[in-house]
């Protein structure tokens, strides 16, 4: 396993590269080129800039969250196949750039999506929360301005501006998309990439969607163990596999974790792990990464992976706002060091208890 932490670059993020390689046990970041819309291309010059940024910080590029995938891909719309080469294209040159894991959704329209992005806990600590009675309220065509009210000035990974300012326009594309259908558009989609993953050695991470069921009726696919499974299955390259993401699966109590890592066995190829509480059906809020602090058991979590042979890269997700601090919301340096120090300690002692 290698211990990681997701760094939005200089433009964007609160955190420095000096304070990640100060988190004892991080060796490496995750990160992408923000500027980049879906469906662009990215040039070689751009990747090799970061990762140059990264490594003189003595860090590693372990990875990139996320390479987006425009619309048209999704939707299986006449254009789809110019954005698939694009997307190939970025793909070889991240590559020829030593990269070996991407992440990335195949969620429509919305990216993650929460209805607070400074809930105040009991503890005085602020944090992302959800609350399915609220999203039924509201406009779709709303919720980008909703989240942009919230964002504190923050650029929000995943809800890009540009793209949200025509959700009309986006709505209407997905109109006719079953879930069968973003199935197979995914497929064509993944069949075609697998050529360019196999010759460059690059691990395909698909993110779960978050929450785990669909939201303003949009068609959801990757969200329980059956649909996971299904997605797997769409090809045999192990190079296709899966970001496992507790705090996105953990939205549905129904989903057994430890269950799910242990059915992917081998093709869990990056993993985010948090913690959130649920607080009522169709509600929660992300808490400390330990088990006592919400509804997820994080020493179960962390032996499935462990047992299973995971060696990818993985970070601690979301964080609550603690101290004061003022970041990203969900990406501030205080709790997501006190969580990796959490999910170190648990790794070291589940190493230790099965005597490798």
């Amino acid at each position: 396993m290698k211990m990681t932490m997701r760094w939005f670059g200089r433009e964007y993020d609160t955190v420095s590269l000096k304070n990640i390689r100060q988190v004892p046990g991080v060796t490496g970041v995750i990160s992408t080129l923000y500027g980049k819309l879906p469906g662009q291309v990215w040039e070689k010059e751009e990747i090799q800039a970061l990762k140059e940024e990264v490594e003189s910080a003595g860090l590693a590029l372990d990875g990139i969250e996320s390479v987006n995938i425009h619309d048209a891909i999704k939707t299986g719309a006449p254009q789809r196949d110019e954005y698939i080469e694009n997307y190939i294209t970025t793909l070889t040159r991240l590559g020829e750039a030593g990269i070996s894991m991407v992440c990335y959704n195949f969620m429509p329209v919305f990216d993650w999506t929460r209805t607070e992005l400074a809930k105040i806990r009991n503890d005085g600590s602020t944090t992302l929360s959800y609350d399915q009675s609220i999203i039924d309220t509201i406009d779709p065509n709303d919720m980008a301005g909703l989240m942009e009210r919230q964002s504190q000035g923050f650029a929000l990974a995943g809800w890009e501006p540009e793209r949200l300012a025509k959700l009309k326009d986006l709505f209407e594309l997905y109109r006719d998309v079953t879930e069968e259908k973003l199935l197979e558009n995914y497929k064509y989609f993944i069949d075609s990439l697998m050529p360019v993953c196999s010759r460059f050695n690059i691990n395909m991470a698909v993110h779960p969607d978050d929450p785990a069921w669909p939201v303003f009726g949009l068609p959801r696919i990757v969200r329980d163990q059956e649909r996971l499974l299904r997605i797997i299955a769409l090809s045999d390259n192990e190079r296709h596999g899966v970001t496992l993401c507790t705090g996105s699966l953990g939205t549905n109590p129904a989903n057994d974790i430890p269950a799910i890592i242990h059915s992917l066995k081998g093709r869990i190829h990056f993993a985010h792990v948090r913690n959130l509480l649920h607080t009522a059906p169709g509600c929660f809020e992300e808490s400390a990464h330990l088990s006592s602090d919400g509804s997820l058991d994080m020493f179960a979590i962390m032996k499935a992976l462990y047992d299973t042979g995971f060696n990818g890269p993985m970070r601690p997700d979301h964080g609550r706002n603690i101290w004061g601090e003022v970041s990203i919301p969900g990406y501030g340096l205080y709790d997501r060091a006190l969580g990796i120090s959490y999910l170190s300690g648990l790794w070291e002692a589940i190493g230790k208890m099965s005597g490798r």
